[in-house]
């Protein structure tokens, strides 16, 4: 009810209302200003109810919105009641009855006023069935109900222009720039024709270059089907990562698990769901309702003052008083059994309340885990976005943490021999280079002596020879190690399968029979699925077309109340108007002049003559006035200036006397004093 106050004074502090309400002083209108609110709404949707509801009669102003309300197609709420309520509280300017009208117009302002300009040209006039047996009123009818069908297919095929999205003014414009275009691309034609007249085989050129525009285009409506493909081909490729990676997560979570841990954690899954639909949330439904329901009898009440709240504290006060007077008797009786249940009820209370606190925690719980298992989907894409490896979980993890412990402490030891090796190295390498100086002299005094004794070059020859067989020894030893090596790993490898194929043997029976019941409950699974979707889709099926139907029997019901009450309303202002022509002629044609005078039509011509007269009189006035206007306003005039010099006058006194009033000199005794 708040939201729908809301919306209606949102809406009527805009254009066209321009209210400038707030909820305290929309809520605190009194009845006479909320109908006139609604009658100022009513006359934006049709101009003629655009009326003061004070200088009309309340059952004319009643009948006047009825009959647009029932024209306007508005179905009061269940909860108005029956139609003489809903238009005495009409009448009344209720609350409850005028909020929903203001409510249901506020939301379709637009429709309404296209559906209350049709209705001053389609609502048709029944005329009774004697006036039709005279041939003018005959002919007249069927000009009018000729005039109605035609109206009807010009405002389709207005609406129809309207919704296309076109303009005259548009479609010419559009219309005289492509005939501009056309003529400037004739002539360039006939141009082009008349240069290409003198080239030789101009004609088989032409049909070349349409042979070309031709293949261009399908060029590109082939790249064009080319990259759709490719579209369509990436979308593939992303479908099925997104489906290897949930077929992978499956098997994951599938790897460790047994049917009896499963069916435990199903039965768990069914106790914790059968518990929250069966107990937890039709209390809360409950609960809700009964909020709403108070809340809605709090908006309906009307605004609440200083001294009714008094009124319902003091109520308050004297329950809570009653309710602590019948406690102390109940205490007073002690009656063992009731000791016993109060203390069972004590239990049974603290019990729910425990086990509806687990439930919502392991709701908070599911929802925490929902969360944090789409957070870390989201972290897991964008690492494979980032590396294109794969986030390891559980097991997997803990492995892969301790094969990291592990090849920690290797690396340190490593690095430790790495240090060691490094020092040792620069040891060697100043040895080294210390060897290679002596090496280097000792060279020389073997090339001199060499040179002496006539056999330059013999050391280089045996030093070439000496290493060429120490590379054949290492080759030699490296040969044998490597086929050692290689005959110890066929053994190793040998063993180990054997090993794992007898390790593996039990687990591949298990899962033979494992695999053969999965197939066996798939096939189960699908022929039950198969079962419940031509079920569901035929009930599914039954269930639409009955709702259709009492749809569509609701809808005719509804016309024919509303059309039943618009011509019970019809036949009653009829009624009335028959009975006041029927007293009007009687008070007319009776002989009495006192009664004669109550008649309307003589009411009416006093009325006029009186008003002939006060019109008389007030042109002598406004005669009047205008001889002596000029008169007037100069002695206004001169009055304002009379004022003015007055004014002044008395400022200039005001000035003088306070110029005065600053001091006095009064001589004594031969001196002067300034006595202020």
């Amino acid at each position: 009810m708040s939201d729908q106050i809301k919306f209606i004074v949102e809406k009527l502090n805009k254009e066209p209302f321009k209210k400038n309400y707030n909820l305290i002083t929309f809520d605190s209108l009194e009845p006479m200003q909320l109908l006139q609110v609604l009658n100022d709404v009513l006359a934006e949707i049709d101009p003629k109810h655009s009326v003061d509801i004070r200088e009309e009669m309340p059952d004319q102003t009643a009948k006047r919105m009825l009959s647009l309300l029932g024209i306007l197609k508005y179905k009061p709420p269940a909860n108005t009641g029956d139609m003489s309520t809903f238009r005495q509280g009409l009448v009344v300017g209720s609350k409850p009855v005028v909020h929903p009208v203001l409510y249901w117009l506020l939301q379709k302002t637009n429709e309404l006023k296209k559906r209350a300009y049709l209705a001053r040209f389609l609502v048709k006039l029944e005329v009774p069935a004697e006036f039709l047996q005279d041939d003018t009123v005959a002919d007249t009818n069927k000009q009018y109900e000729e005039l109605m069908e035609g109206f009807k297919n010009l405002h389709k095929e207005c609406e129809q222009l309207k919704m296309s999205g076109f303009s005259t003014a548009e479609i010419r414009r559009d219309i005289s720039a492509m005939e501009e275009e056309k003529d400037q691309l004739l002539k360039r034609v006939e141009r082009l024709r008349k240069r290409v007249e003198t080239v030789q085989n101009y004609q088989r050129m032409l049909e070349m270059a349409r042979q070309l525009r031709v293949e261009k285009e399908r060029e590109e409506y082939v790249a064009q089907q080319k990259q759709e493909q490719k579209n369509q081909l990436f979308h593939a490729e992303q479908r099925l990562q997104r489906a290897q990676q949930q077929l992978k997560d499956i098997r994951h979570a599938a790897a460790d698990a047994k049917p009896e841990s499963l069916m435990k954690r199903l039965e768990e899954e069914i106790k914790f769901n059968s518990y929250i639909v069966s107990e937890k949330l039709p209390k809360e439904l409950e609960s809700k309702k009964k909020a709403i329901h108070f809340l809605q009898k709090v908006v309906a009440e009307p605004a609440m003052g200083q001294s009714d709240l008094n009124e319902l504290e003091d109520k308050i006060q004297e329950i809570n008083t009653q309710i602590n007077q019948l406690i102390e008797k109940r205490m007073m009786r002690n009656d063992p059994l009731d000791v016993k249940l109060s203390l069972f009820r004590q239990q049974a209370s603290i019990i729910a309340r425990k086990k509806e606190a687990k439930a919502d925690e392991l709701q908070e719980a599911k929802e925490d885990i929902t969360n944090l298992e789409k957070e870390m989907a989201i972290k897991a894409s964008q690492t494979r976005e980032f590396d294109g490896t794969e986030v390891l979980k559980g097991d997997e993890f803990k492995r892969y943490v301790s094969k990291l412990r592990g090849k920690s402490t290797v690396f340190k030891k490593k690095r430790q021999e790495i240090a060691e090796l490094r020092a040792e190295h620069g040891v060697l390498q100043r040895t080294e280079e210390i060897l290679k100086q002596r090496h280097e002299v000792v060279q020389e005094q073997m090339q001199a002596i060499e040179q002496k004794r006539g056999i330059s070059g013999y050391s280089d020859t045996q030093e070439e020879l000496e290493r060429i067989s120490a590379l054949k020894s290492e080759l030699d030893e490296m040969k044998g190690r490597t086929l050692n090596n290689m005959s110890e790993m066929v053994k190793k490898l040998h063993t180990l399968l054997a090993e794992r194929k007898s390790a593996l043997a039990p687990v591949l029976k298990e899962l033979r029979i494992l695999r053969q019941k999965y197939q066996e409950l798939t096939q189960e699974y699908d022929e039950k699925k198969a079962q419940y979707d031509s079920c569901a889709a035929g009930l599914e099926s039954n269930r639409s077309k009955l709702e259709q139907e009492v749809r569509g029997l609701q809808e005719e019901c509804a016309q024919g109340e509303s059309q039943y009450h618009y011509i019970n309303c019809m036949r009653k202002n009829v009624e009335i108007l028959l009975q006041r022509a029927a007293d009007e002629m009687k008070v007319y044609v009776s002989p009495d002049p006192q009664e004669r005078r109550k008649a309307i039509r003589e009411q009416y011509t006093r009325n006029i003559a009186e008003q002939e007269n006060l019109g008389k009189k007030l042109r002598e006035k406004q005669k009047s006035v205008r001889e002596s206007h000029g008169q007037n306003m100069k002695q206004a005039k001169m009055w304002r200036d009379f004022e003015q010099l007055m004014e002044c006058k008395k400022q200039c006194f005001i000035k003088q006397q306070n110029q005065n009033s600053i001091g006095q000199v009064i001589q004594e005794d031969g001196e002067e004093r300034l006595v202020l």
